[in-house]
């Protein structure tokens, strides 16, 4: 049986075609994605692109999305430093852009804050199981009159007095049941879920959403833990594209860690939303020369891709601006945040993969130098790679395997394993 995977971005919609059976690729496209005509336009376009029929049933659909600007998630926790920190990362592993983050007891100025930021979905955190559980009854009485899909997991003591005044609340497992230890998965799928059925049928119509299985990032995270299970080792994933940098790692097994209460993800993501090489291409040059990274000076090709995203030209500027991106990216992502908090150890990651369209339009050469140039970053703070090879997801399939991965995973790991794995390029000091 043949399958529509597709990714509806905000700029182009990208399908990939893929025969279940044995994971194999059978055709890929890509279409302007159509919001002004809805997404379903554009993606209808990108599957006749593929030459591939399309599929006859709904089941023969896996889409993920992030268009229209994705997932915005608020989290609202505890402590700055303990829960508030737990529910951002686990915000982000399911695929948000988290766009606040307030700790504390909510006030008038508090509830403000957050409501200025107009996030999709509130993620409710605070107190560990048998701990503090009048922040998060607080928090939730302020919350009460304001009908914004929620997702609670904090406290487990305190979910009958929640549920009672946040009745349209999703309640789940908490994301800190005690300190040090931190459980994404139960607030993972709950985000998930009010994505699909507020954001996205909100968005685009019952029709669109009834395809959509999850965010973009969401899936491409899925496939990344899939990968790192099949091969046992550390993995990392840098995806550029034109308003934001994301970057994924996968710590291998017993990697060393630095202790925190707010609990470390083995698996996890960052997005950095001033790095991206069309809309916020000026933000990567400001971004650079913060991180004091010597550049050409390209502020003339950066606010005209900003000004015009559709822009495509052969001056070289791509390349730099990928390689700028990508660098930044990944060294906030390694270091964490300030006072070594969220550090991760990359050391024994044995393959980078470079992903985004700035990567996948590149000559092979350019791609590969620019992730070149990140194993060979030690100005950055953190330790490099020692021994990593690296491949380009030159056919897009990361997302396409992260869809694929609930119902067909013999098919997902197919497509990881000959269009990733098999693909590594070894790096100069590992061959």
């Amino acid at each position: 049986m043949r399958v529509v995977c597709a990714d509806v971005g905000s700029t182009y919609t990208k399908v990939a075609v893929v025969d279940v059976a044995g994971g194999g690729l059978v055709a890929t496209a890509a279409h302007p994605t159509t919001l002004a005509e809805g997404p379903l336009a554009g993606l209808r376009a990108a599957v006749a692109a593929s030459g591939a029929a399309g599929p006859r049933a709904a089941d023969e659909w896996y889409v993920c999305s992030s268009a229209g600007g994705g997932l915005r998630l608020a989290v609202i926790g505890y402590e700055e430093l303990v829960t508030a920190q737990a529910g951002h990362r686990v915000g982000l592993s399911a695929g948000a852009r988290v766009v606040h983050v307030a700790a504390g007891r909510l006030d008038r100025a508090g509830l403000a804050g957050v409501r200025a930021a107009r996030p999709d979905v509130l993620l409710l955190v605070g107190g560990t199981d048998g701990g503090d559980a009048e922040t998060l009854v607080h928090n939730a009485k302020r919350l009460s009159r304001w009908r914004v899909p929620t997702v609670v997991a904090g406290n487990a003591d305190a979910r009958g007095e929640v549920t009672a005044v946040l009745p349209h609340a999703v309640v789940t497992a908490n994301v800190l049941p005690r300190i040090g230890v931190l459980d994404p998965g139960p607030a993972r799928a709950a985000i998930r879920e009010m994505f699909l059925r507020h954001v996205i049928g909100g968005r685009f119509g019952r029709e669109f959403a009834r395809l959509v299985r999850a965010a973009t990032p969401d899936a491409v995270l899925t496939a990344v833990e899939l990968l790192a299970d099949h091969t046992g080792g550390g993995l990392l994933v840098v995806d550029v594209g034109g308003a934001t940098t994301d970057v994924y790692s996968a710590l291998p097994p017993g990697a060393e860690q630095l202790a925190e209460a707010a609990g470390t993800l083995a698996r996890a993501r960052t997005v950095e939303g001033d790095l991206g090489v069309r809309w916020n291409a000026p933000g990567v040059l400001a971004a650079a020369t913060a991180e004091r990274i010597a550049h050409s000076g390209l502020a003339q090709q950066a606010a005209a891709r900003a000004a015009d995203p559709g822009l495509l030209t052969d001056d070289g500027a791509d390349r730099e601006l990928a390689t700028l991106a990508a660098t930044v990216a990944l060294r906030r992502h390694a270091r964490g945040e300030p006072g070594g908090r969220g550090r991760r150890d990359l050391r024994d990651v044995r393959l980078v993969v470079g992903s985004g369209g700035a990567l996948r339009h590149a000559k092979p050469a350019d791609a590969l130098g620019v992730l070149d140039a990140l194993l060979a970053d030690h100005g950055g703070g953190w330790p490099v790679p020692r021994a990593a090879g690296r491949v380009v997801d030159s056919d897009y399939v990361l997302a396409a395997a992260g869809l694929l991965a609930g119902d067909h995973p013999a098919a997902a790991l197919a497509l990881v394993k000959d269009h990733i794995e098999t693909r590594r390029a070894p790096t100069r000091r590992d061959g």
